[in-house]
């Protein structure tokens, strides 16, 4: 992939990757709109996971990187 995700890029969340994913049974199915609506800053990688700030009053999230693309 060209653009490699890495700290700093703006991404989205591919929500078909997310549905069933370990982290959505570990959290509440209705996901907040916010999350594939709008493009969230990666602010660390630890091996496959990268924390993500979205700029509303929510805390950061740590989600898988096959469950984001490269923002537009």
């Amino acid at each position: 992939m060209a653009n490699t995700i890495k700290k700093g890029s703006l991404v989205r969340v591919i929500p078909d990757n997310l549905a069933g994913s370990l982290e959505a049974q570990a959290s509440d199915s209705r996901f907040p709109s916010y999350l594939f609506e709008s493009k969230g800053e990666v602010l660390d990688i630890q091996q496959d996971y990268a924390l993500l700030r979205f700029y509303v009053p929510t805390p950061n999230v740590w989600l898988r990187l096959d469950q984001l693309e490269m923002a537009e």
